[in-house]
């Protein structure tokens, strides 16, 4: 059995964490917030085709939840798959992003270091453009 290095990254958002969750756990606005990772996406049956830097990958999404879990897979390759737990957790009136990365077999320090970079940027990136969605007084109106 084969432990991997894991770095868990976390963001706290001034915004509810139902209204998180409802804008994460909703695929298609992964581009508005991950662009580290996703171009653009399109629905393949229960997978999503994204566009990457890197090419066309397939990422399969928990199902929605009422417990905050993100988590999703990412194929690079047919037959690779790559476990990404995410999750949105209360924080008094607003929430706790995490993501956890972990350091694939054969990746250097260096690249798991700019991984853990692109997925602090893109965490900042889903701060900002939540907690100017949740700027509206109530979040139904959001």
């Amino acid at each position: 059995m084969l432990t991997l290095l894991s770095k868990t990254l976390s963001v706290s958002i001034d915004c509810p964490p139902g209204m998180a969750y409802d804008f994460l756990s909703n695929p298609e606005n992964l581009p508005r917030w991950a662009a580290g990772l996703c171009l653009s996406i399109a629905s393949s049956g229960d997978d999503w085709i994204v566009t990457t830097p890197q090419g066309p990958m397939t990422i399969r999404f928990s199902e929605r939840n009422g417990f905050g879990v993100l988590d999703h897979t990412v194929s690079p390759a047919p037959g690779a798959e790559v476990y990404v737990p995410m999750r949105v957790v209360p924080n008094g009136t607003g929430c706790e992003l995490t993501f956890t990365l972990f350091r694939m077999p054969g990746m250097s320090e260096a690249q798991f270091a700019e991984d853990a970079g692109i997925v602090h940027r893109d965490l900042n990136r889903v701060k900002t453009i939540l907690e100017a969605m949740g700027s509206v007084e109530t979040y139904g109106e959001a």
